[in-house]
């Protein structure tokens, strides 16, 4: 029987290279997310610091740096997956990656790092080359950062490996909005899986955000859209085919 999973996609404010205060924010929105039943909360791109790619550098986490071991006690305190953005060093890489840290209730700690860079991050930034995988209640979900949806192969490999829900973290400027949710709802007809976004609602690395977290389903049909940059959860349920959101 599907009884199928529900996915929090948190708008957040963050703040410029603040890691302790954007840490609050995660923490507040994971709890908060567990207590409306979700399996899942996602955050935007580089969450945890800002899209501040002069900073990435001296922001880099681990697996054993505090403000991971924090998410992590927070996803096995509230029994839920819970995904940030983050930057880290990786061994061989010459830059900082722009990543995500995927946290889990039963400890295990893992991060995808973005494989496709807008013009200019490659001054600052690798780019990882492994895609990012995990199954939740017999769901497969794919993990993308930004740019990473903007390249076709990305999400056509995803459904290729079984994907069954394609997630994008991103940062979206008010300019972009249009074009990029036209891109993620092709995405989602292309592939006939649902796509979520999550987007940023502060100012960041001189980018004016928009919010707008948004689902579209397996046919491509846009499901729902927080239509705010408010601190909110876009609450994303599917089962099978059914796809329903709403925003809490």
């Amino acid at each position: 029987m599907d009884i199928g999973i529900k996915v929090a996609l948190a708008q957040i404010p963050v703040v410029r290279g603040d890691m302790s205060v954007n840490l609050s924010h995660h923490l507040t929105k994971i709890e908060h997310a567990s207590a409306i039943g979700a399996d899942v909360v996602v955050f935007p791109e580089l969450s945890l610091t800002g899209y501040e790619l002069d900073l990435l550098g001296e922001l880099t986490v681990t697996e054993s740096s505090s403000v991971v071991k924090s998410l992590s006690k927070a996803s096995i305190d509230n029994d839920i997956i819970a995904i940030a953005g983050c930057t880290r060093n990786v061994i061989g890489a010459q830059k900082p990656m722009i990543s995500a840290v995927i946290c889990f209730p039963d400890g295990e700690i893992n991060f995808y790092a973005k494989q496709h860079l807008h013009e200019g991050e490659n001054q600052y930034c690798s780019s990882g080359a492994v895609d990012y995988y995990f199954e939740v209640k017999g769901y497969q979900v794919a993990l993308a950062i930004c740019a990473d949806f903007v390249e076709p192969a990305h999400s056509k490999k995803a459904r290729a490996h079984g994907a069954d829900i394609y997630i994008a973290s991103a940062l979206i400027s008010e300019a972009g909005f249009e074009t990029d949710a036209e891109i993620l709802a092709n995405i989602a007809a292309t592939n006939c899986f649902p796509v979520l976004l999550c987007n940023h609602i502060s100012k960041s690395g001189g980018w004016s955000t928009c919010g707008n977290n948004s689902v579209w389903s397996s046919t491509g049909e846009h499901v729902f859209s927080s239509e705010s940059k408010d601190s909110c959860l876009v609450i994303c349920s599917i089962s099978g085919t059914r796809v329903e959101a709403s925003k809490t």
